[in-house]
């Protein structure tokens, strides 16, 4: 006979307080005695005291077979490697159980073969598991997940197999998630597809999977698989539509916008959708860099015609795509912004000035102002849509931002900032508001109010929740290290003007300011800021070499400052994308990588030197 286990404090001290809420009369000293006893076997089944824990166990099993108990046993005798007594406690219960449940049960006596390695007597379990499998599809799902959990794909997959046989069907989705757990990727998408034929409201679980499963940005392979087994299932189901519908969804997850687009117009020809999913795709397009596709996108659908809901944001997207195209190239093509601008022009004498066309108006009024010398016309034109036409408030409100930039071009600085300081008091918790908060400080800035400057760029930077530029957050920095640390303010002060003439355009007389700064204040803390802007300019001026000489200089000399990792991005930038000298960028990526890890170019820093190094990319 086995010794009684010597009482540890922890029993001795649960025990106490059984005994004396028995004496209390709260409960019976039978029903606290059990209490303990199963508190107790949880308790070292918790810890991993298994050996404690079984002699608690063996106890209760006699008198609780319930699931729990039987669970904590099961485990307690496989940590123990009691072979014989967890064999017998599993017979034990399979002889209990509904024929509705044997078949778990058996699985259950497999995997206690299976822990002892004993695979045939396992083999027979489970294969006694099948022949007891009762028809209907709880029976079969249960079985099958029983014995995923074991790693029994196979019998897995039989298990589904032999429900078919005994009359249950509509196993699709689970036989494509085990044909995707068994490496088997043709087998998964085929059941997927059969599953869809049938259920088409499975498509956006489907989606997931493929998603999650097959890694389609990156493993061409498995891109080559989804596409043609799409192709085989529209020969096979041509009424069905789902499968272009996924079909377009698999060129946009693959950044195929070219071969998505074919397929999205068949689509909206075939549901009448009157060009919402092509208005959609030329977004995704658009904001990946896909120009191309964006235009086709927004042509098409402005094709339609006048009736069409979605014509006029369709001529808008069609020069909108071109606008900012072409107002992000440094140095601008001035001959492609007049050429612009006068399409503007020809779709204002065609639309119409009104409000459905009011942001082609303020583009074509940045264009003029910022570009072609023209800013009285693009001022004209916007007072006159401000003040005749009846527009939607954030639209008014984007057009007023837009002028009040070009009052900024043209010296009108007091102008401004009574338009910003409007949108601020119209729009006081919204991202237009924060914008022209934003352009408020900057108008304050230039005008050498750095106090409250600073205090408007404080208030934005207040909250987590507002959408603040990276434009808002170098002001700031840019004021909190070289103002509040200068007794002087006139050194900040021309260097806000200069700031103020290259806005301007007025590249040559902010030079000057910029020479006269560094001539009177030689070393100050401004220096690398002057570099910066100075190189800056002459990039817009399409004078590379200079620019990336003063680049340099910001590297060589100023490298801890504030400009240093920007300095050093725009010298990798240029030589990726002007210089095309590949091994050279990829080092300067490494580089800001290393000495900058918290850049705000970081991210895309270390996107471009994993592409120039060759690593697969999600």
């Amino acid at each position: 006979m086995m010794n009684s286990p010597k009482p540890t404090p922890i029993f001795q001290r649960l025990l106490q307080v059984g005994i004396l809420l028995a004496c209390l009369g709260w409960i019976t000293p039978q029903v606290a005695h059990g209490q303990t006893d199963l508190e107790l076997a949880e308790f070292y089944y918790n810890e991993g005291s298994y050996p404690q824990a079984k002699l608690y166990l063996e106890g209760i099993w006699k008198k609780n077979k319930t699931n729990a108990v039987y669970t904590m046993y099961y485990a307690t005798l496989l940590a123990l490697d009691d072979f014989d007594t967890a064999e017998k406690v599993v017979k034990e219960r399979l002889k209990r159980r509904h024929k509705n449940s044997r078949s778990t049960a058996l699985v259950d006596l497999g995997s206690l073969y299976l822990h002892f390695d004993r695979r045939e007597q396992a083999l027979e379990a489970f294969m006694e598991a099948l022949e007891n499998l009762q028809p209907g599809r709880p029976s079969a799902v249960s079985l099958a997940n029983a014995f995923i959990k074991l790693d029994e794909l196979d019998m897995a997959l039989a298990t589904y197999e032999r429900a078919e046989k005994l009359g249950t069907t509509g196993f699709d989705y689970e036989l494509a998630n085990l044909q995707g757990m068994r490496g088997d990727f043709e087998g998964m998408v085929d059941a997927y597809m059969a599953l869809l034929s049938t259920k088409p409201n499975y498509l956006r679980t489907v989606q997931n999977s493929l998603n999650r499963n097959l890694r389609l940005t990156t493993i061409e392979d498995n891109r080559e698989l989804v596409r043609v087994s799409l192709l085989r299932a529209i020969q096979k189901y041509p009424d069905n539509t789902v499968f272009p519908e996924l079909l377009v969804w698999h060129f946009n997850q693959i950044r195929d916008f070219a071969s998505s687009v074919i397929h999205a117009k068949a689509l909206d020809l075939r549901l009448d959708e009157q060009g919402v999913r092509l208005m959609e795709l030329g977004n995704t397009a658009q904001a990946n860099g896909d120009t191309d596709t964006a235009l086709e996108c927004y042509r098409y659908v402005a094709s339609k015609g006048p009736d069409n809901p979605y014509y006029f944001t369709a001529r808008n997207e069609v020069l909108q795509v071109r606008f900012d195209a072409l107002t992000s190239e440094v140095p601008a093509d001035l001959d492609a912004m007049g050429v612009l601008a006068e399409e503007y022009a020809a779709s204002l004498r065609d639309l119409g000035v009104r409000s459905e066309t009011a942001m082609m108006v303020k583009d074509r009024a940045h264009i003029l102002a910022f570009y072609l010398q023209r800013a009285d016309e693009g001022i004209e034109a916007l007072e006159a849509l401000l003040a005749e036409n009846d527009l939607n408030n954030r639209v008014a409100a984007a057009c007023k931002l837009t002028l009040g930039d070009i009052y900024v071009f043209q010296g009108l600085i007091w102008d401004a900032s009574l338009l910003f300081s409007q949108i601020v008091l119209d729009f006081k918790d919204d991202p237009l508001g924060h914008e022209a908060k934003f352009r408020n400080a900057r108008v304050s800035y230039f005008g050498g109010d750095f106090n409250w400057a600073q205090s408007q760029l404080d208030a934005l930077k207040a909250s987590t929740s507002k959408l603040i530029s990276n434009d808002a957050i170098d002001l700031s920095l840019l004021i909190t290290d070289n103002f509040n640390l200068d007794t002087l303010t006139l050194p900040m002060e021309m260097y806000a003007r200069a700031d103020l003439l290259r806005m301007q355009r007025k590249f040559d007389v902010a030079r000057i300011t910029l020479d006269s700064l560094t001539t009177a204040f030689p070393g100050h803390v401004l220096e690398d800021e002057v570099l910066m802007m100075s190189a800056d300019m002459f990039l817009e001026q399409d004078r590379l070499d200079t620019a990336m000489t003063l680049y340099q200089e910001v590297v060589d000399l100023h490298f801890d400052d504030i400009t240093g990792d920007d300095a050093l991005w725009m010298l990798a930038d240029l030589t990726h994308n002007r210089l095309g000298d590949l091994a050279t960028a990829q080092t300067l990526y490494e580089k800001l990588l290393f000495d900058f890890p918290g850049s705000l170019h970081a991210v895309e820093a270390r996107k471009r030197f994993r592409a120039l190094r060759g690593d697969e990319l999600e």
